[in-house]
């Protein structure tokens, strides 16, 4: 089995509430897009039940106290807890918040063990990339951080492990897990801290201790587009792989990037994004892909498929199958085409040298340190 897609109908048991806006049925639009295009009847690949993380997977990197508050919360024992992050906002109390983390979680470390067996080289969970939930806290709509879990299988069996993370919200709790471990480089592409959540990512936070220089931040102003993060994604990540020869790559492809999505402002679309995927792809690393932001849903079903397509060498026809114009209307997608036309931002030539002067920094202050 060349990849494999990890999936479950059993997500949508879960839902954050009808104002919150990360809709898990985002994930089921996905998923019949992808079978509306025939992608889970392709050779050399499979399509996999999701299983859920067994606590003592979760506790490899949750403290023991914040999982007895998330299982509590989950029954209704509890309300929130502001202390651990749970209440009204961002991480909303709501029946059997244990059991849809457990399931996305361990839909992440079925990838790692699929790659980490040989039985695939790309592994693809699209409910996964909760990346900002720390040790004892949740944020930022996450609870537990399946990313950090699915690299601590790989570092327990001695690998080394690039983290790539090309969210617009920057990487924040997979980043600080690793700072001072020199096994796992972490990179993020995202929209400057200054004007997002969660207001870190800035160039200088590079690492500690021996985990200096492999924490690797490029803050993209608001108004990138396409054009500015490729010129970025293929000056920077081509030298991060040469220079620290990971064993395994571990993505977060989230889609908050894209111009019309509500919780940012960068203005990505899919050919940006495809761009990204294609060259991950074509490496020989074995990869493990998740999920991320995207508050859009007919954004992150298309965008989702095409890199599922791309993960299997699958070049998809640009126009929608029939069955799927109705339901991508109306999540907000106009017209009959997967993909998006180009598109250029007003503010170019503004973001280009900022990225620029991101390069900059980066080959003075941080590729040296990496070996």
């Amino acid at each position: 089995m060349k990849t494999a897609f990890i999936y479950t109908q059993k997500y949508f048991a879960y839902d954050y509430g009808p104002s919150h806006p990360l809709k898990i049925e985002r994930l089921h639009l996905t998923n019949e897009l992808c079978k509306a295009y025939g992608l889970f009847s392709l050779p050399d690949s499979g399509l996999i039940e999701t299983k859920p993380a067994y606590e003592s997977d979760i506790l490899r990197f949750h403290t023991p106290g914040y999982v007895e508050v998330l299982k509590k919360a989950s029954c209704g024992q509890i309300t929130g807890d502001f202390s651990c992050g749970l209440g009204p906002g961002d991480n909303p109390v709501f029946a059997g918040l244990w059991e849809w983390s457990r399931f996305h979680t361990g839909a992440s470390l079925q990838c790692a063990k699929l790659i980490s067996g040989g039985k695939a080289r790309i592994a693809f969970n699209i409910a996964g990339g909760l990346h900002h939930a720390a040790a004892g806290h949740a944020s930022g709509f996450c609870y537990i951080n399946d990313p950090v879990l699915a690299i601590y299988h790989f570092v327990d069996k001695g690998k080394r492990v690039l983290y790539l993370d090309i969210d617009a919200h920057h990487g924040d709790g997979v980043q600080w897990a690793f700072y001072e471990d020199p096994r796992v480089l972490t990179a993020s592409f995202h929209q400057d801290g200054r004007t997002l959540f969660p207001g870190t990512g800035g160039l200088s936070e590079t690492g500690h201790g021996e985990g200096l220089g492999y924490a690797v931040n490029i803050p993209m102003l608001p108004g990138t587009d396409d054009h500015v993060f490729w010129n970025g994604f293929k000056a920077i990540v081509p030298v991060l792989i040469e220079l620290f020869n990971p064993d395994v790559v571990v993505s977060q492809l989230g889609v908050d990037t894209f111009m019309d999505d509500p919780l940012a402002a960068l203005e990505f679309t899919t050919n940006g994004f495809c761009r990204a995927i294609s060259y991950l792809a074509e490496q020989e690393v074995p990869w493990v892909a998740l999920g991320g932001g995207g508050y859009s849903p007919s954004n992150v079903a298309r965008a989702w498929t095409l890199a599922w397509a791309i993960m299997n060498g699958v070049d998809l026809s640009d126009d929608l199958p029939e069955s799927m114009v109705k339901p991508l209307s109306a999540q907000g997608h106009r017209g009959k085409k997967l993909r998006n036309s180009e598109h250029k931002s007003q503010w170019r030539e503004q973001c280009l040298m900022h990225m620029q002067k991101c390069q900059r920094y980066l080959e003075k202050n941080v590729f040296p340190k990496i070996v």
